[in-house]
């Protein structure tokens, strides 16, 4: 007797077809219709996807023409932009690409965190995420250097005295003839006590293999850790708020049985592709639009005036102006430890998927933001008027200007504005809400501040 399967012909082809499937590698098979909703995830992990590989083959390509030596190096960037055909166009779309990519991890981090979507199951995803955030920032910073010219030069070297300046924590303990870890940390970083051919060298290295690596592993495990979860955080009332939007007629038409799933392929391909073919679009006109900018050939003897990081350190090196170690090394490092934490505070899976947990959350964002924003408006108000505690005390000892950094006083404000909250509401949601949202418009108007209102030796500018 010969054995037939009853399963339908067809159906072991659809089968055979899913299982070879790439795209359903990253994907459930099946997606929830609210997944599909514009203002669910705005786009920005596949956003993020794609600037990501505009970076990698952009990157390959530059790498023909690219000479890392401190004697060719900005030659071949002059090269790159006035001899090879499309070069511009090339560099320009690399340029603003990781810039992109930046900003829209920071967005795509705090979507994340306003939806929850780090409780429970999610928690892994999270730190992953976190991890590809602080990837994508170093690796950003990593291709300033390779141009070679006096924006780059200049950024590298504040960013290797910034971790020098631990040297002001044995200062101040009286230890720096015995032990000096901020030398040492400025000769890991750079390779040599200054910005040479070795820091040239190792920042091509980090930029073009092991931080991408390193982004690739991570970026795969994070994908990994979704598709494990079975996609993303949805509402707990997903199918509901699918109602809501339809009509009388569709919703007579039982609805509260129809199966809300999707399958994803090709459904989730399409909407995918447009978001790709939108963000690719953006970024040419982009490319077309503005020249990556390229200043004079890096010079040791001439300091740029004022010498300034990328945008995303901007509110850092705000900070560092008054304690290197306190505003550069201490209150960053105090923030990461806070990211990573945040689902280790906030342990409730309640309210997840929807956007500020509801009213409630929304209302405290609001509030928090608005304070934030007081407190950083009177600080700055201070710091014009009056400076800071080396104007009033010059003699003033190294640890205080640590423990009394701007930032480390915003910090503090805003970590007992959270503790405040939780004492009052009794919830751990609301009290990360806040201290999130405080943090998060302290670094946008500190990097304002850095960008358009600081000048020659870094003195406040008002136009």
């Amino acid at each position: 007797m010969i054995y037939k399967s009853s399963r339908p012909q067809g159906s072991k082809a659809r089968i055979r077809a899913i299982t070879k499937n790439f795209f359903l590698h990253f994907h459930s098979p099946k997606i929830h219709t609210y997944s599909l909703n514009p203002g669910f995830t705005l786009g920005l992990g596949v956003i993020n996807l794609t600037l990501f590989f505009v970076l990698l083959f952009s990157g390959i390509l530059l790498m023909i023409y690219y000479k890392p030596s401190v004697e060719q190096a900005y030659f071949s960037i002059l090269d790159i932009n006035n001899v090879v055909l499309g070069g511009r166009y090339l560099r320009n779309i690399h340029r603003w690409a990781a810039h992109g990519l930046v900003f829209v991890a920071m967005l795509h981090m705090s979507r994340t965190f306003y939806m929850a979507s780090y409780s429970g199951q999610q928690r892994a995803t999270w730190n992953l995420g976190v991890g590809l955030l602080l990837t994508t920032v170093i690796t950003s910073f990593s291709g300033y250097l390779l141009p070679w010219d006096q924006l780059g030069f200049w950024a590298v070297t504040i960013a290797s005295n910034i971790l020098g300046s631990t040297r002001e924590v044995t200062d101040a303990l009286g230890i720096t003839a015995f032990i000096d870890p901020g030398l040492l940390l400025k000769k890991v970083f750079l390779g040599a006590a200054d910005v040479e051919q070795q820091a040239l060298t190792r920042f091509y290295m980090l930029h073009i293999v092991l931080l991408p690596l390193l982004f690739f592993l991570l970026m795969g495990l994070h994908f990994w850790r979704i598709r494990k979860n079975k996609g993303l955080n949805l509402p707990q009332d997903a199918h509901d708020r699918i109602r809501c939007t339809l009509s009388i007629d569709q919703k007579d038409a039982d609805l509260k049985t129809k199966d809300p799933l999707l399958l994803s392929w090709p459904v989730m391909l399409w909407a995918e592709l447009a978001i790709i073919m939108t963000t690719l679009a953006i970024l040419s006109i982009f490319a077309l639009a503005i020249d990556a900018p390229l200043q004079e050939m890096a010079n040791a003897a001439m300091p740029e005036n004022p010498a300034k990081s990328p945008w995303y350190f901007l509110g850092v090196q705000e900070l560092v102006s008054y304690s290197a170690f306190g505003g550069g090394i201490l209150v960053p490092v105090a923030v990461i430890i806070i990211l990573f934490a945040i689902p280790y505070i906030d342990t409730d899976d309640v309210n997840t998927g929807i956007w500020f947990s509801g009213k409630a959350g929304l209302r405290l964002t609001i509030i928090s933001g608005l304070v934030a924003l007081g407190i950083n408006i009177a600080l700055l108000v201070v710091l014009i008027e009056f400076g800071w505690l080396r104007d009033w005390i010059p003699a003033i000892p190294y640890w205080s200007l640590i423990i009394l950094n701007p930032g480390v006083m915003l910090g503090f404000l805003f970590t007992l504005l959270a503790y405040l909250i939780y004492k009052r509401t009794k919830s751990a949601r609301l009290a990360v809400i806040s201290l999130y949202s405080s943090l998060l418009v302290s670094y946008t108007f500190l990097t304002i501040i850095g960008i358009w209102f600081r000048g020659p030796d870094w003195k406040f500018v008002f136009f």
